[in-house]
């Protein structure tokens, strides 16, 4: 409707049609609901339970209840309205009015929306709470909707994606068989497999922002990376473009959590990156740490970028994957004997 979407309530789980149908004729008789506790009041609590209470927050639905949208708020006040429901709730079956509305002049805050949304103003609150983590709120969606309906957990890293990765997924189709890609992507679905010989092995489902696509990551790089493959990780990972059957997949070769990545970043001026002399010394300094593969161990595999400085401007260059380090500190300290300047930070902190 317009640049609004129209999502069903249908779709979210642990909420019954039962629920849903009261949801909406309640709506329809009393207006919208201007609070938790108004919903909690006009709707009986055995026909809209806790459960599917927090099926609703959790998904984002009653967002527009709380100031700023905050979930956490939200589930935090569940417990004390819904013992404030359920009390008024016992003196109206009982025929006794509840002091503060009488006093309000609400004889039976629970028989239409305009007395309900009055008497809601009563409804207890908890101290207040922060919001739960971007990350978090991602994950419930993902949980009871089946994916992410608010943004997207790699959308907060758009410019580290852009620093660190120059592979988008949709892309991947251009790309020539045996080609070494990077790629900052999400892992959505995760299958382990066991081979005849029995070790195991793992067939992942990736996403970006741009497509999907399918890796695989075989025994060797499974031993290191084990612990790194999780779903919904988000990940910076280096990999094999391998074209078979007409259809296109990564075979992984390693990978790194995005979330406590680290940068080896070094400050270089304009003049600096164009002398030859200085690229190969800055060449000598990063192949004295460069990661080890075949240690059977998932040691650290640091990505460099130079922050190239020329009047006044900033650009960021990401060096190759041929350049990355295994102990950041350690360089650190190599490139500042050779007179560059370095340091370690975050993708989130150096884009």
């Amino acid at each position: 409707v317009g640049t609004k979407i129209l999502f069903g309530l249908s779709a979210i789980r642990n909420l019954g049609e039962g629920a849903i149908r009261q949801l909406l004729e309640s709506r329809h008789s009393g207006g919208s609901f201007s609070s938790l506790g108004d919903l909690c009041d006009r709707i009986p609590g055995q026909q809209l339970n806790r459960r599917a209470l927090e099926a609703l927050i959790h998904s984002g639905a009653l967002d527009a209840l709380e100031p700023s949208g905050n979930r956490a708020q939200l589930m935090a006040d569940l417990d004390l309205v819904l013992d404030w429901a359920s009390s008024r709730a016992r003196d109206r079956a009982s025929g006794q009015g509840n002091l503060l509305d009488l006093l309000g002049g609400s004889s039976d805050a629970g028989s239409d929306g305009e007395g309900a949304a009055s008497a809601a103003t009563n409804a207890p609150k908890a101290a207040p709470v922060r919001d739960y983590p971007s990350q978090e709120k991602l994950r419930l969606e993902k949980e009871l909707v089946g994916f992410y309906l608010s943004d997207h957990p790699l959308k907060q890293l758009a410019k580290p994606v852009q620093l660190l990765s120059p592979l988008a997924l949709a892309a991947l189709e251009e790309q020539a068989d045996k080609a070494k890609v990077s790629a900052v992507v999400m892992v959505s679905e995760l299958r382990q497999v066991t081979t005849r010989k029995g070790d195991r092995m793992a067939v992942l489902q990736l996403e970006d922002l741009s497509g999907s696509c399918e890796a695989v990551v075989f025994p060797k790089s499974y031993a290191r990376l084990a612990d790194h493959l999780i779903v919904d990780a988000r990940l910076l990972l280096w990999a094999s473009v391998d074209r078979r059957d007409e259809r296109v997949q990564l075979i992984v070769d390693d990978c790194r959590s995005i979330d406590d990545l680290q940068l080896l970043m070094v400050d270089l001026p304009a003049d600096q990156a164009a002398d030859i002399a200085i690229q190969h010394r800055l060449r000598e300094c990063l192949h004295r740490h460069k990661p080890a593969h075949d240690d059977g161990a998932a040691g650290a595999r640091v990505p460099v970028v130079a922050l190239v400085r020329d009047a006044g401007q900033l650009r960021y260059v990401r060096l190759g994957p041929q350049f990355c380090v295994d102990n950041p500190a350690a360089a650190v300290e190599t490139l500042s004997s050779a007179a560059f300047q370095a340091r370690v930070s975050s993708p989130l902190l150096a884009a």
